[in-house]
């Protein structure tokens, strides 16, 4: 068992260099200090909850599926949509199958599992899990935007183009009438503009 305990210690070490691994696009979009895959990743499990909960979907396993949807960046980096067109695509069900290897095989079979339930696209929960990272990325742009990067508009507006289920199309064009700095206002019981 120690064996494989420490196939799991490697992965969680592994695993914390997505707190320091920018997310490429929005350097692409000038952004001079981009979120990390981690940021991204446990903004878009909150994402995946609210969207599967308002969609009849179980937000427990909405949010699985979400916090682990990048976990293979580990070893590939966050290639963005220009790069894959030159280096390809690798399928992100071979690169966790080399993260879990040693691992107790439960534990390997579940995190397989849930990556290819992720990719296959079919499950309620993993359509919001994937709403929920095109959401991210849109909210995520229009902050940038209010910081002054003009660039990140093409973002937002591929993110609201890709959402699929009602909510979160609804909750699109909520976000985008709504402020960034709205919540503060509303905390300090400020009259909104």
């Amino acid at each position: 068992m120690s064996e494989d305990l420490t196939a799991v210690a490697r992965f969680l070490f592994e695993a914390g260099t997505l707190k320091s691994s920018a997310r490429t696009g929005w350097c692409m979009a000038g952004v001079r200090n981009p979120e990390t895959v981690a940021e991204h990743s446990w903004r878009t499990a909150l994402i995946a909850t609210i969207v599967a909960k308002l969609e009849g979907a179980d937000p427990a396993r909405a949010a699985f599926l979400a916090v682990w949807h990048d976990s293979q960046e580990t070893r590939t980096g966050d290639v963005n949509h220009l790069g894959k067109k030159y280096a390809g695509t690798v399928d992100p069900r071979d690169v966790t199958a080399d993260q879990v290897a040693g691992m107790p095989e439960a534990l390997a079979e579940a995190v397989k599992d849930l990556i290819a339930e992720y990719e296959a696209k079919e499950s309620p929960e993993a359509v919001c899990a994937r709403d929920a990272d095109k959401l991210e990325c849109l909210i995520q742009g229009i902050e940038y935007r209010a910081q002054g990067y003009e660039n990140a508009q093409r973002w937002i507006d591929n993110s609201r183009g890709r959402l699929t289920t009602r909510t979160a199309n609804t909750l699109a064009d909520t976000v985008l009438e709504t402020g960034s700095l709205d919540w503060l206002r509303a905390a300090f019981g400020e009259k909104q503009p």
